[in-house]
């Protein structure tokens, strides 16, 4: 199918491109790398009159660190944070979830601003920015303001940003010492999306114990979800088989599960437990060194 006509504008700055979306934000998208958008628009879900194309802004794409803080720019490419040396090394949850996200072609054009913004229920970021409490910028004609993952995903395609508003950074905490994160996921074999995808991030104190943990699931519910009862039966306690075993057990915990051809509620909200406890497993390894 094809999609209804539109116009095409290009700004070549992002002060130009909030003016833009001030000026027709009623009737204009923003599109990136254009894997979530595009496909819309070609099956008539989606029907904007502009489309302002903001993925050449060099100043929106790119990873760098400011005290202690990484900073990814809304427009950089999924593959590009699969292969950043600054990602693997200061917080590798981020590299590894990159690396799950559909094919070559996607990873290659596709970006972590505009997948986020999209909010799919079954999109890999969403999970990994939850379980990494990250922040993200947004940018309108009249100024900025940051809102916490835990807040920016509202529903099914839904999130916290106002049609004026452009995402433009996410920012996350490098890994402190003793910190080790995965992220595991059951992917639909067509579209790589995932049936039930688990970031989890753990930070041992003295004797194993475990100080902080976060577990973020995607693919299960209608927006991303943090295992907050799975989080605080594991949290303070010694990192043992059995006690992520036991905690993992609760990571569905009130969770309210999709259901598709694809897979039942109940499997959902299984995948969910059997891989938040494969996760944790694997991040308390990997804190361990």
């Amino acid at each position: 199918m094809t999609p209804s006509v539109f116009d095409y504008l290009r700004p070549t700055s992002l002060a130009e491109a909030t003016r833009l979306l001030a000026s027709h934000a009623d009737d204009a998208k923003i599109l990136a790398g254009g894997h979530s958008l595009l496909p819309m628009m070609k099956l008539r879900l989606s029907a904007p009159k502009i489309l302002i194309d903001i993925g050449r802004l060099s100043e929106l794409s790119g990873i760098h660190e400011e005290n202690g803080t990484l900073v990814i720019g809304a427009c950089t490419t999924h593959y590009a944070a699969e292969t950043s040396a600054l990602l693997r090394q200061r917080c590798p949850l981020l590299a590894e979830t990159a690396a799950a996200i559909g094919d070559v072609q996607v990873r290659n054009r596709g970006t972590i601003g505009g997948s986020i913004a999209h909010a799919d229920p079954a999109a890999d970021w969403p999970a990994a920015v939850l379980a990494l409490e990250a922040q993200i910028n947004l940018v309108h004609r009249a100024g900025t303001r940051t809102v916490s993952a835990a807040d920016f995903f509202v529903d099914l395609l839904t999130t916290a940003m106002e049609s004026h508003e452009i995402l433009t950074a996410i920012r996350v905490p490098a890994n402190p010492p003793r910190t080790g994160g995965a992220y595991l996921k059951v992917p639909q074999p067509a579209s790589g999306f995932a049936l039930t995808g688990v970031a989890a991030q753990v930070t041992l104190g003295a004797n194993n114990t475990v100080q902080r943990v976060a577990v973020g699931i995607t693919g299960v519910s209608s927006k991303p979800f943090r295992a907050s009862a799975t989080e605080n039966a594991l949290r303070g306690q010694t990192a043992t088989p059995e006690a992520v075993t036991q905690a993992a057990a609760r990571a569905t915990d009130g969770v309210e599960a999709l259901a598709d051809i694809h897979a039942s509620e109940d499997y959902r909200l299984h995948l969910a437990r059997v891989y938040t406890r494969r996760a944790l497993q694997r991040a308390i390894e990997r804190a361990q060194g």
